[in-house]
C-alpha cells in the first residue's frame, strides 16, 4: 500500500492491517510523518512534531507483532495531541510564551490510556492559548489554517487537530472541548467530533480555567474511529472526583445499535440565534435525513434563553483565578485576547459568580425536562461557515448584529449541561466550505449519539471527500 493510500487509512482498517502483518507501524508511521513534513508548513497544524519520538513508539511496537505479543486496540497507529493536554516527556504549552519549554512529568490520563493502547503519538497540534477562544492562532506559534481554504480558519480551539486529521496527517487526535472547541473544528473541516459526556473522560491533569465545562475527545475521521477512542481513554481515575466509573459494554459496538424509532427534535436556532442561511439549508436538509432512517423527527422551539452570560461569567471568573497572577508582568507574552478576557474576570464578583452557577442550574433543569420527549437534538454545529484565519469572528450575521458568542450558540450550552453532543458534516457550500449537524443525547448517552452518528455516516458518507492541497 502506498504512502499516499495509508494517508486516508481509518485507524480500524490501520489496526487491521498491522494485526495481519500487511502494514507495519514503522511504515505507516513514517508514511505520516512524510505527509506532515509536506504539508504543515501550510497548514501549521502540528506546533510540535516529535519524529523521533515517533520512530521510536512505531519500532517498539513492530517488534511486538514480529514477536507475537498481545497487540493493544491502537497498536501502532498515529495519533496527535492538543497542544494543552499534558504529555509525559513531550512539550505542552498551552498555546503559551509563559509554558514555552514545558515538559510534564505526567501524561493525562487520557494520555496514558492510549500509550497503553499502543498509540504512536506523532507531536502536539496548535491551539488557542490555553484553548481561551474558539479559534486557532497564539502568539507563540501564529496561526493555523483550513486545509478547505488556507485564507480561512479551523475553527478552534482544537483547530490544529482538525486541520491535521481533515488533511490525512494521521487518523486520530486528541482533542479538548470547554465550549465547543471539538465539535467547532470538526465542522469547520469537515471531519468528525464527539464531545462525550462531562466526566466520561478524566480530566487530570492539565491547565486551570475550565472547571465545570471541560471534556477531551477525539476528532476522527469516521464515527467508528472515534468509537475507538472512547473505548480506550473513557472511564473513571479517582485523581478526577467528578469522573465517571466504566460503562459496561463497547462504544464501538454501539454503533450498531438500531436508531429506528428514535424521537428526534431538530431546533434551527434553539429559538435565540441568528444563522447564516447557508448553514441553515444545509442542516436542516441533513436532519431531513434522520426520517429516512426511521426516526421521528419534529422540529422544535425549546424555547430557552441564550446562557451565554452565565457561561462568559462563569470561564472568566476561572481564567482570572487561575492566570491573573501573571498580569501586568508577563502581559506582553500573552494573546491581547487573553488578557482581556482574564480582567474581565476581575470584574466578576463572588455573588456574580455564584449567581451563574445557579442559573445553570437551572438552565439544566429547563434543558432535562424539554428533551424528556426525545432521544436527540440536532442543530448546527456553528451559525456560519468557515471565515478569515487570524481574523476575529464575525458579530453580525445575515446583518443582524449577534453578541460575542453569536457566531458559536449552539455548542457552550450542552457544556454547560455535560450531555454528550458530536458534530458530522452536514454538507458543503457551493463555495466548497464545510458544514457541521450537532447531533446532542440525553444525559449519559454516549452510545446513542455514537449511534444516530454512524447511522446518518452509513446514509451520507463523507469520508471520499478530502482537501485538495
Amino acid at each position: 500500500m502506498s504512502g499516499g493510500d495509508l494517508a486516508w487509512c481509518s485507524a480500524l482498517e490501520a489496526v487491521a492491517l498491522i494485526q495481519r502483518k500487511e502494514v507495519s507501524p514503522v511504515e505507516l508511521t513514517e508514511a505520516t510523518l512524510a505527509r506532515i513534513e509536506a504539508l504543515n508548513p501550510r497548514l501549521n497544524a502540528f506546533c510540535l512534531v516529535a519524529a523521533d519520538l515517533a520512530r521510536a513508539a512505531a519500532r517498539e511496537a513492530e517488534i511486538a507483532v514480529t514477536k507475537g505479543e498481545p497487540l493493544g486496540p491502537l497498536h501502532g497507529v498515529p495519533i496527535s495531541i492538543k497542544d494543552v493536554v499534558f504529555t509525559r516527556g513531550l512539550r505542552t504549552t498551552g498555546g503559551s510564551r509563559l509554558f514555552a519549554e514545558a515538559v510534564p512529568e505526567e501524561d493525562a490520563v487520557a494520555v496514558a490510556r492510549l500509550r497503553a493502547a499502543g498509540a504512536v503519538i506523532l507531536g502536539k497540534t496548535n491551539t488557542s492559548e490555553f484553548g481561551h477562544k474558539a479559534v486557532t492562532d497564539n502568539p507563540m506559534f501564529g496561526v493555523t489554517r483550513n486545509p478547505w481554504n488556507l485564507d480561512l480558519t479551523p475553527g478552534g480551539s482544537s483547530g490544529g487537530a482538525a486541520a491535521a486529521v481533515a488533511s490525512g496527517l494521521g487518523p486520530l487526535a486528541l482533542g479538548t472541548d470547554g465550549g465547543g472547541s471539538v465539535r467547532i473544528p470538526a465542522a469547520f473541516c469537515g471531519v468528525y467530533g464527539f464531545k462525550p459526556s462531562r466526566g466520561r473522560v478524566p480530566q487530570y491533569p492539565g491547565f486551570p480555567g475550565w472547571d465545570h465545562v471541560a471534556h477531551t475527545g477525539p476528532i476522527t475521521r469516521t464515527v467508528r474511529d472515534a468509537a475507538l477512542v472512547l473505548d480506550v481513554i473513557a472511564g473513571g481515575d479517582d485523581r478526577d472526583r467528578d469522573s465517571l466509573p466504566r460503562e459496561a459494554g463497547s462504544y464501538l459496538a454501539a454503533c450498531d445499535r438500531a436508531v429506528r424509532g428514535l424521537n428526534v427534535g431538530w431546533a434551527p436556532d434553539l429559538g435565540y440565534a441568528v444563522v447564516d442561511p447557508r448553514v441553515q439549508a444545509l442542516c436542516a436538509d441533513a436532519a431531513a435525513e434522520f426520517e429516512s432512517l426511521g426516526c421521528h423527527v419534529e422540529v422544535v422551539n425549546p424555547g430557552w434563553e441564550s446562557p451565554e452570560e452565565a457561561f462568559g461569567t462563569i470561564v472568566a471568573a476561572q481564567f482570572y483565578a487561575a492566570w491573573s497572577d501573571r498580569l501586568p508582568e508577563a502581559e506582553a507574552l500573552m494573546d491581547p485576547t487573553l488578557v482581556k478576557f482574564i480582567r474581565r474576570g476581575g470584574g466578576v464578583t463572588t455573588r456574580d459568580y455564584l449567581l451563574a452557577i445557579a442559573r445553570v442550574g437551572t438552565y439544566w433543569q429547563e434543558v432535562h425536562t424539554f428533551l424528556a420527549r426525545f432521544d436527540l437534538l440536532l442543530t448546527p454545529t456553528v451559525a456560519v461557515p468557515p471565515f478569515a484565519a487570524g481574523a476575529s469572528p464575525p458579530r453580525e450575521i445575515s446583518g443582524q448584529r449577534v453578541p460575542v458568542l453569536g457566531w458559536m450558540p449552539f455548542t457552550y450550552p450542552f457544556n454547560l449541561t455535560g450531555q454528550p453532543a458530536a458534530s458530522v458534516p452536514a454538507g458543503w457550500t457551493e463555495d466548497g466550505l464545510p458544514v457541521g449537524l450537532q447531533i446532542v443525547g440525553g444525559r449519559l448517552a454516549d452510545g446513542v449519539v455514537l449511534a444516530a452518528s454512524a447511522a446518518y455516516e452509513a446514509a451520507r458518507p463523507w469520508g471520499e471527500r478530502c482537501p485538495r492541497l
